[in-house]
């Protein structure tokens, strides 16, 4: 059974792409179609280099989507619909797992821990995980990133689901909050700045990070099909080059400066709000401080995945990821 799942998602994805139907993947001159996996201030790099000119200043435009959900990111990669897919790198494993030619590959990454937040209905003075026993977590889709990550940090603290807690699974990712809010759950998982607005209504109260729960983990990671790469490679370098000073720019900068930058891509979100989980996102080293990947963090994921029965073994890090760009970036970069 362990398969199942990863072959029916990489079925569907393969119907819906050939739905959609394989247009061409030439990125037009200085514009990059970008599909992420939702909108959260957790990819606060990302947006300081869309809003504070990172982008601009090597000639790229981005159009952003949001995919709500890393296999629709990953549908969307595949059926040329998105150039670059932002998402968990769980897809790429998925997808490379059953598919032997010009499957998506990982070219840089952005996160390195689980960016969701606990939340119960009350307020909860000291918790503990112990506190879940008996209780019902709305956590995500499963086999998604954000689900298993929730399942390591439960199975570290002794909680297994379908034994002494229920994980529900049911809810479609950008509806938890609803669903939460609506009555379903004991508990359930949020990302910034929709947890604190939730704590600011009065309806969820954080108690917890999953992240620093569950540890160190490639969380969401930028890919794009191999083909794509290899027509628009100054295009990936100019992209990746970016991202690099984005990075550097959130790692040393003040929270406030940067809710300040990136306050354009949420608004109706206060510079407080904003500075706050980008606090609260520091505070747990959840943003990476380079691009490149390292395999022994994303064979810590794909530990996880196993944990999890959705594969059996692991993906060779060299086929999925590939480091070149990244690497070229950060150079160039110090160089200048």
């Amino acid at each position: 059974m362990k398969k199942l799942f990863t072959l029916l998602l990489v079925l569907c994805i393969a119907a819906i792409a050939c739905a959609f139907g394989f247009a061409g993947c030439t990125a037009e001159q200085g514009t990059i179609r970008l599909i992420e996996v939702t909108h959260s201030v957790f990819y606060a790099p990302l947006y300081a280099a869309i809003d504070g000119g990172f982008f601009e200043d090597e000639g790229i435009k981005i159009e952003l989507t949001n995919g709500g959900g890393a296999d629709k990111c990953m549908t969307a990669v595949l059926a040329s619909q998105a150039d670059i897919g932002f998402h968990g790198p769980e897809a790429v494993i998925y997808v490379a797992a059953e598919k032997s030619d010009d499957f998506p590959v990982i070219f840089g990454q952005l996160t390195e821990k689980d960016g969701s937040f606990l939340m119960s209905r009350e307020p909860v003075e000291t918790f503990e995980w112990s506190m879940l026993e008996g209780k019902e977590v709305i956590g995500g889709r499963r086999g998604g990133v954000p689900a298993m990550a929730l399942e390591h940090a439960m199975l570290k603290n002794g909680l297994v689901d379908g034994v002494n807690v229920t994980i529900n699974y049911d809810v479609q990712y950008d509806l938890i909050g609803a669903a939460f809010e609506g009555g379903t759950g004991d508990f359930c998982t949020m990302f910034e700045p929709a947890a604190s607005a939730m704590q600011e209504r009065g309806v969820g109260y954080k108690v917890a990070s999953v992240g620093e729960a569950a540890g160190d983990m490639p969380f969401t990671a930028f890919s794009a099909k191999q083909s794509w790469l290899k027509e628009n490679r100054e295009t990936a370098l100019a992209f990746c080059r970016a991202m690099t000073r984005a990075i550097e720019f959130v790692q040393t900068t003040p929270a406030a400066e940067i809710a300040e930058v990136i306050l354009p891509s949420f608004p109706g979100t206060d510079v407080a709000t904003l500075a706050n989980a980008i606090d609260a996102y520091k505070s747990i080293g959840a943003y990476s401080t380079s691009l490149v990947m390292d395999k022994t963090d994303l064979d810590a994921l794909q530990d996880v995945i196993i944990e999890a029965g959705v594969i059996d073994e692991k993906i060779s890090f060299e086929k999925i990821v590939d480091n070149s760009f990244a690497k070229a970036a950060e150079d160039a970069v110090k160089e200048a």
